[in-house]
């Protein structure tokens, strides 16, 4: 056979091929794909150190190849997470770890003897170390948050992206420690989802109520919840839950609770002290309504004509969410501090001599 530009050795693989061109080793396709022919003359694309170009033309067509994949640092990974290979999913909190070593029978179902039973019972004891770590029984409590997120998710049928964020967003809340008290992990897996969805603008309405329905913690619990992962955490980027709150509770009130002429200027200063709660944070694992209504007591107590009582403002917001004259009274004296800090006076003229275009 007469000797060419480039001659061909076959190997096993069926698909490839390798060739040498003027003395050296590269590898083509033996039937190229419609990327690996040429553009310009339609020619033979060989690879060689990570460049391809044209057996026939010797036009360049790559030079190298870049994988522009999430890498494993973009995810959040602890560790030198650039030289590691292993898949990683924020819904995993042991490695992968999740074998069930059964109690009293083996792999078959068959009953175990004493011998089998007392190796059985040391493997459970050194798995469950090695599956959550030190800090086994936060470490568990996160495990079962993260499988209700799974939960929630598979029910209401969201895309794993929107599981993944609430997974990340629980990851956070564990290591800030927001759990304890009245703030359970379950409030705390429903919050994160309901945040992550509405990250995500999924349709609000569905959402609100239908994460609520698959959570194991009441609605009001999960919302709670989730203005405390947005204030404690600072995620600005979320849309907050019920951004309407403070129309909600003067809708609860009577309509004749507050003359119509100071009612517009008290939810005016009401809204901005709901905005300074948001910030500071104001009783961040509490309801939004339930700040609401304290923000919309210390409106009316800052302006000079009062009308509306404690009493007043809790009975009508308990029609919508469970409260107390107590908690009105705690809240609204940290927004009217948190009002006076923020702007040197407790004056209202301070918000209300504004513009109202100039307070969003």
């Amino acid at each position: 056979m007469s000797s060419t530009n480039a001659s061909e050795k076959t190997v096993s693989d069926e698909q490839y091929s390798t060739t040498k061109l003027d003395g050296l080793e590269a590898t083509v396709e033996r039937e190229p794909a419609a990327r690996s022919a040429c553009p310009e003359c339609e020619g033979r694309v060989v690879t060689h150190d990570e460049e391809s170009f044209c057996a026939d033309c010797g036009l360049v067509v790559a030079a190298e190849w870049v994988d522009r994949s999430p890498t494993l640092g973009d995810l959040g990974m602890v560790g030198n997470a650039e030289q590691s290979i292993e898949t990683v999913d924020p819904l995993r909190t042991d490695k992968g770890l999740h074998t069930k070593i059964t109690k009293s029978t083996d792999g078959h179902g068959n009953p175990l003897s004493t011998k089998q039973w007392k190796k059985f019972q040391r493997l459970r004891k050194w798995h469950k170390r090695y599956q959550f770590g030190e800090g086994r029984k936060r470490t568990k409590r996160l495990n079962e948050g993260l499988r209700d997120i799974e939960m929630i998710g598979g029910n209401l049928g969201l895309p794993g992206h929107v599981v993944k964020t609430a997974a990340r967003y629980l990851r956070r809340a564990s290591e800030a420690r927001l759990a304890g008290g009245r703030m359970a992990w379950e409030a705390l897996a429903g919050g994160a989802m309901l945040l992550a969805a509405r990250e995500s603008r999924i349709e609000r309405e569905a959402i609100d109520v239908n994460v609520a329905t698959y959570t194991k913690a009441p609605h009001e619990r999960v919302c709670a919840a989730a203005r405390k992962i947005r204030c404690e955490l600072g995620v600005d980027t979320v849309p907050v839950t019920r951004p309407n709150a403070v129309m909600t509770v003067v809708d609860a009130l009577d309509d004749d609770a507050i003359p119509g002429s100071a009612a517009v200027r008290t939810w005016r200063l009401a809204h901005h002290l709901m905005k300074l709660g948001d910030q500071e944070p104001v009783g961040p694992g509490t309801s939004r309504l339930t700040i609401a209504a304290a923000a919309l007591y210390g409106a009316d107590r800052l302006t000079p004509q009062k009308h509306l009582t404690q009493g007043q403002v809790a009975e009508a917001t308990s029609t919508v969410v469970p409260t107390s004259m107590s908690r009105i009274s705690r809240y609204n004296c940290e927004l009217v501090d948190a009002y006076e800090a923020r702007h040197g006076t407790k004056d209202p003229g301070v918000i209300l001599d504004q513009e109202p275009d100039t307070l969003h």
